[in-house]
């Protein structure tokens, strides 16, 4: 369980496939407070620390991962938001989110407004229950956010510099890929009005 609120910018040092599987190696600040076994969220996506050495540590993607989010794009380089699991008895203070990605958006659209940026992803309407409502929560790349502008299959989020500087948003583009987890309260009462 995560928040949603962003601890660190991680650095991606080394990626290794093996079968469909791919093991990151991610340069951190936090890493020296990790443990193996240990959850962490990497753009929103849960992932187990299997590997500590040093400053780094190392992450396992399988084939499904893979597949529904943005992992797979990562290269030598790239930067991701990092978060540790939630502590049981801390402030909640971003929203509830799983670490369980939902689908990959794009990003079609990045305004900058008088000291702050709104940025709007399209994503597929692949599951009725992967909706947005006006001022309602989504994860983007893990950062719990606020939705403006709620479409179909569109929505827009406005962000402060702090979250700009302190996230990889700085480093998006029209056409940048990013994971997507749709509020998981949302999601169940989206189910129990269809029965």
């Amino acid at each position: 369980m995560f928040t949603g609120i962003i601890e660190s910018i991680g650095i991606v040092k080394n990626i290794k496939t093996e079968g469909d599987n791919i093991h990151i190696t991610v340069e951190s600040e936090l890493t020296k407070e990790l443990k193996v076994d240990q959850s962490m969220a990497h753009n929103g996506t849960c992932l187990t620390v299997v590997n500590i050495d040093g400053n780094t540590y190392t992450v396992t993607a399988i084939k499904e991962t893979l597949e529904k989010t943005n992992l797979g794009e990562f290269e030598i380089g790239t930067k991701i938001n990092l978060e540790r699991a939630m502590i049981m008895g801390a402030r909640l203070d971003g929203h509830i989110v799983q670490g369980h990605v939902d689908q990959v958006a794009t990003c079609t659209h990045i305004q900058e407004e008088d000291g702050s940026w709104v940025f709007t992803f399209a994503y597929d309407a692949l599951h009725e229950d992967n909706i947005t409502i006006e001022k309602g929560s989504i994860t983007v790349n893990g950062v719990s956010l606020t939705v403006v502008n709620s479409k179909t299959n569109e929505f827009s989020v406005a962000i402060i510099p702090y979250t700009y500087e302190h996230t990889n948003f700085h480093q998006f583009k029209i056409g940048t890929k990013v994971n997507l987890e749709f509020d998981v309260i949302g999601k169940y009462v989206a189910r129990l009005l269809k029965k």
